[in-house]
């Protein structure tokens, strides 16, 4: 199984009252982070692939909320491996790891 988040900034700006990326540049200079305009747009329009901690501090300070309230994980399935006959592979049973056996090869 793998673990997929969904970034909800977008929703919480609304729900203050924000509706343009620009008004979140000043709100976030007051809190001692610079950002630039583009920098902002991509945080609030996809979800962002590193955060940093104190960009995530202030963001929860302007909108008076946690990080849960910003961020939210999901259980997502991992599709099953397709057995060589093109059936699906359900149970591997009690298959265990063979050590390899290295030798030198004869001199004769």
């Amino acid at each position: 199984m793998t673990r997929q988040f969904d970034w909800h900034l977008r929703r919480k700006l609304a729900e203050r009252g924000i509706y343009k990326t620009t008004e979140l540049v000043p709100l976030l200079a007051e809190q001692g982070v610079k950002l630039s305009r583009e920098q902002v747009y991509r945080l609030v329009t996809s979800n962002p692939q590193r955060l940093n901690i104190e960009v995530l501090d202030a963001l929860c300070v302007i909108l008076d909320c946690t990080p849960n309230d910003l961020i939210s994980f999901t259980v997502a399935a991992r599709a099953q491996p397709k057995a060589a006959d093109g059936g699906t592979v359900t149970d591997i049973g009690t298959l265990k790891t063979v050590p390899a056996r290295i030798t030198r090869p004869d001199k004769s």
